[in-house]
Formats: C-alpha cells, structure tokens, sequence
C-alpha cells in the first residue's frame, strides 16, 4: 500500500510537449473508499487490492465519495472539517478542498461535470459546486438532515433525501432555479437513493423502514415499496436489479425491479455494510463494511462474494469508475557522439518522464531511443527521478550525419501514463 500525501499541482514549463503515442492505453478502473477515520483507499479493481491511500491534511473525515462523469475528478465529503475533497483521479493526488456546509454527507456530480452537489447534515442546506470556479455558486435551504443525493440524468433534478424519524422526505430541486419545487413523502429516516438510468424511476432507502420506496419522478409519488433487511443504508442499479446494503443484518438484499419485490436469499458481507457500488460493466458489486474495516466484492453472476479487500479505518462511501491515464511529459536531453573503430559510440542518451499535473517523475518507464530514422539505438528503465539513460554502439551503416541529426525517446504509455516522444541533441567529441 501506497501511502501518497497532499500533492499541489505545479506549473511545468516543457521545452517540449508530448504526442500521443499510436496506441492508446486502456486506462484502470479504480475505486475510491471513503474511510471516515482518515483517507481515501484506492483499489485497483484489476488486482482487487489497495495500490494507494490519498491523504487530504485539511480534511481527515472522509464520508462519502463521487467520481466525474469522464473520471477525472474525484470528489470526497469530510463530515468534520466541513469541506469537499477534489481529487485529481489519474494521478490521485489531492487538488484542493472546498468549504461547504454544517456536516456534509452526500456528494454527486452532475452529467458532464460541471456542478458537484453536497448535502449538508446539520446545515440544513445543500451546496452547489461550480466546478469552472470551484466556488459555492449557491446554497439551497432543504428540510432537516438532508443525506443522499442523486442527479437526475439530464441534470434537470436534484433528488436529496432526509434521514428523519417517522416519515421520511424525498426533495426534489430545480437545477435552474436552484430550489426545492417538491417534497415526496417516503420511509423513515431514508438515506441512500439511485435514479434509473432513464430517469423515470427514483429508489429510496429508508433505514428505519427496512424497505426501499420506488418514487415516479413523473408524477412525484411513491409507486411501490420492497421490503429489504434490517437497517438498508446503500444502493446501487445494476440494469433491472438493485444491490441495498442491510447494516444491522451485515448482508446486502438483491432486488428486481421489474417485479418490486426482493430475490433471496440475501447475501452475507462484512460487519455493518454502508455502500455499494458497481464496476461500470456490472459484474461486480464492491460493498464497504464499516466494522470490519473492508470491502466484500461481490459477483453479480452468482450473488455469491468472491473476495475480501482490507481497506483504511470504518469505510463508508465508494465510488467505481474509468479513470483515464494521466498526462506525461517526456523531455530529451542530449548524447555524445565518439568514433570508434568500424563504427560509433553514442554516449549517455536520456530521457526524463513526469507527470504533466503534479510534475512528479515517473519511474520504471521503458524509453527506447532511435535516431531520427529510426533505427534503434538502445533502450532504458527510467530510475526514482524519471531519467532514463543508456549507451548506445552504432554501425557505419548509419552514416555520421544521421547520428548528428540527433535522436528520438518514445514512451509507448501504459495504464497509468500517457505515451509520447521527444526530440535530443547528439553532438560530435
């Protein structure tokens, strides 16, 4: 594990920029779990395993986490510190944190990215994030403890709910006005809710109902209720079945949604499951357990867990989603050109490789350095700094003035990294 503390970006002043290599790179499918004592596990769904655990200094109470529509952007709530976390995804690395309300609690980012929306607890509130400024462009005032929050898929709506006793609210906001325009009455103390890809459905959890309220966002009433486990708390869609995470029964109830009704039997996870969420092929279902301090993994296949991941202390929030590889910048240095006996010796060749965001190098890169025609001269492994250095023997065949030409480093890109190549200097001893 990876522990990678607050990073803030740097300007990099390139002499030379990096062109996309021919080949893209597929990118990672990363989760972010939200531990409310501190940090941001990481998991490489590839390996089912933490790979880093970012740190925000200003805000040490993660609670729960959103990914952009495009994966680069990570936002994470700090129920303490009253702020928002961003995080840069391809690089994980911690841009900034925004004041928000009294205790926030829910996060979600509307389709294309340009407003993040916090519900604030105690505050009564919910914020609105204009991510071109990254300033709290409004505060709308909702009913008491607002929790969950979902953005409808043409951003029209934004669907908060109220963790209250006895029954329980579904507000609905205007996303032009910026304003409550209804309140749907539900099951107590909901928390949780998804909204149906085509946004005509909203499925709402009420924790102290045991059920989940299925809400006709047409005509703003409740159409159905399903009976779940003890205590739901999360929910996550999974085309016509929902995945609820019960806390007090430590299992999660799948649910059809074609037919409202629950599939059994129940699935056992960890200790006091919260969220779940889903790879974005949904083939798996990733469960946070608040006492065990894990995520179970789930097949949506079978309905069975097929796997256990140790997270940071009383996991709450996860969010699933493509992160693209992040931008680097490769810059060639210079050679030295020696004659030798039937041929050359090209002296020192490097290359340096760093992130375009944060300017952090980037090691256990393979540069391979040619010469401006291409033929290959040598290959190396850039160290802890980013610099890649290797010694190269040539035959005449070449020809002196190609050498002088100078040479090419290429990057090929990988999932993490972006590709790219540069040009080098090589002069004559």
């Amino acid at each position: 594990m990876r522990l990678r503390p607050l990073v803030t970006a740097a300007a990099v002043t390139a002499a030379l920029v990096v062109t996309p290599a021919s080949a893209a790179p597929a990118g990672r499918v990363l989760g972010y779990v939200a531990n409310n004592d501190g940090g941001v596990s990481v998991i490489d769904t590839a390996t089912n395993a933490v790979s880093e655990t970012i740190v925000d200094s200003g805000g040490n109470s993660p609670y729960m986490a959103a990914v952009a529509f495009d994966g680069t952007r990570g936002y994470v709530t700090n129920s303490v510190q009253n702020t928002l976390t961003v995080i840069d995804t391809p690089t994980n690395t911690v841009d900034r944190s925004i004041a928000v309300g009294d205790h926030p609690a829910g996060v979600a980012v509307a389709p294309g990215g340009g407003f993040v929306y916090v519900t604030n607890y105690f505050g009564s509130s919910v914020s609105v994030v204009d991510t071109a400024t990254w300033t709290v462009t409004a505060t709308v005032a909702v009913t008491e403890r607002p929790d969950g929050v979902s953005v409808a898929p043409d951003g029209k709506s934004v669907y908060v709910t109220h963790d209250r006793a006895g029954a329980g609210l579904l507000s609905v906001i205007d996303t032009t006005a910026n304003a409550v325009v209804a309140t749907i009455p539900t099951g107590s103390n909901s928390t949780a809710l998804a909204v149906s890809p085509d946004g005509s459905r909203a499925y709402v959890v009420n924790r102290t109902s045991n059920n989940i309220s299925v809400v006709d966002t047409a005509s703003r009433t409740v159409v159905a209720t399903i009976g779940v486990g003890d205590f739901p708390h999360g929910i996550a869609l999974n085309g016509s079945r929902a995945y609820v995470t019960n806390s007090v029964s430590n299992s999660v109830s799948v649910v059809d949604l074609t037919a409202n009704a629950e599939i059994l039997p129940r699935i056992p996870v960890g200790e006091r499951p919260i969220s779940v969420s889903l790879l974005p092929d949904g083939s798996a279902a990733y469960v946070t357990n608040f006492d065990s301090d894990t995520v179970s993994i789930i097949s949506t296949a079978s309905n069975t867990v097929t796997g256990t991941i140790g997270v940071g202390d009383k996991p709450v929030g996860i969010a699933i989603h493509f992160v693209p590889p992040a931008a680097a910048k490769l810059v060639a240095g210079s050679a030295q050109l020696q004659l030798r006996l039937l041929g050359f010796t090209v002296r020192s060749l490097d290359a340096t490789l760093t992130e375009t965001h944060t300017g952090a190098p980037v090691a256990g890169a393979t540069i391979v350095f040619r010469t401006v025609k291409g033929n290959p001269l040598c290959t190396a492994t850039t160290n802890a700094s980013g610099k890649a250095t290797c010694d190269a023997n040539v035959s005449l065949l070449v020809g002196l003035n190609t050498l002088l030409q100078g040479f090419t480093a290429s990057f090929a890109g990988d999932n993490e990294h972006t590709g790219g190549s540069s040009h080098g200097s090589i002069y004559l001893l």
